[in-house]
Formats: C-alpha cells, sequence, structure tokens
C-alpha cells in the first residue's frame, strides 16, 4: 500500500465523529441481515478480502454466499478491507465481468 493511500485511510477515520463511528459498527455488527439476504432474487456478486481485519470473512462473506441463492464469491488473497482501493484494477475487471455475464 503507498503512503498516500495510507493518509487517505487514515483521514477518513479521522473525519468520523466518534458518535457516528460508534453507532454503525454496533448497527453493522449487531444486526442479523439473514432474513434480507434470503430475499435477493437477483444475481449476486459477494466480494471479500481474505484479511479483511475489520470484518473477518468467516463472519460476513463466507456466510452470506450460503443464504443468497446462487451468489458467487470472489475471494482476493490477502486483501483487507480496502480492498477496493488497493485492488482497483482487480475488483473493477471482477465487477465488469460479472455484469458482462
Amino acid at each position: 500500500m503507498s503512503e498516500g493511500v495510507r493518509e487517505q485511510f487514515w483521514l477518513q477515520g479521522m473525519m468520523a465523529g466518534m458518535p457516528a463511528s460508534y453507532f454503525c459498527i454496533k448497527a453493522f455488527s449487531e444486526t442479523d441481515q439473514t432474513e434480507d439476504l434470503k430475499k435477493f432474487d437477483v444475481p449476486t456478486l459477494i466480494l471479500h478480502g481474505d484479511d479483511d481485519q475489520i470484518v473477518p470473512i468467516e463472519d460476513s462473506a463466507l456466510l452470506s454466499a450460503k443464504i443468497v441463492k446462487g451468489a458467487t464469491l470472489k475471494i482476493y488473497k490477502g486483501a483487507s478491507h480496502g480492498m477496493c482501493t488497493t485492488h482497483k484494477d482487480q475488483v473493477n475487471a471482477d465487477l465488469l465481468a460479472f455484469l458482462k455475464a
């Protein structure tokens, strides 16, 4: 990761207010999305890094891929939570390939 990317992630974190950050994490970590995921009836692509320290893959993408009927799961080896920045070329290529399929 470049120093510029590292500084941008730091800046995003510093711009977030403490109450908003807390309640966002609380909502995402405590809300069960299972029933909503069961209702998906469109082709669904799930992208996740296997080194995400913020949202562990075992607690999110792997479960979602089992719940969403016919979902396509793409795991990025070594990718972290910021993979849309750090692996942007691969993410964009995979998104385009999925949309064209």
